[in-house]
């Protein structure tokens, strides 16, 4: 490519009437371009929002651990309730 300095103003002037052509032609093929990079990331986000959602429903529906299977069922439908603290009482 020519140096732009070493170009006349009449030349300079062609040089830009070619980029602006070529950047003009290739409006089309960009925002095709764009439309599809929107597409697929719409895409990708749905792909994870499902990912998610089968993580949660996969971990939802999972047997308990060994330490939360160790209560029976009838002693998980009971409240909790807090045992009484009492004092020491001095031996005598």
């Amino acid at each position: 490519m020519e140096n732009p300095e070493n170009l006349s103003p009449e030349e300079l002037a062609e040089k830009k009437e070619e980029m602006l052509k070529f950047y003009q032609e290739s409006m089309p093929y960009l925002e095709a371009q764009l439309e599809y990079e929107k597409l697929l990331s719409a895409i990708d986000e749905m792909r994870f929002k499902r990912t998610q959602i089968q993580m949660q429903y996969a971990m939802m529906m999972a047997p308990p651990d060994e330490g939360e299977m160790q209560e029976t069922p009838e002693s998980q439908l009971q409240p909790k309730v807090a045992k009484k603290r009492t004092l020491k009482k001095a031996k005598v």
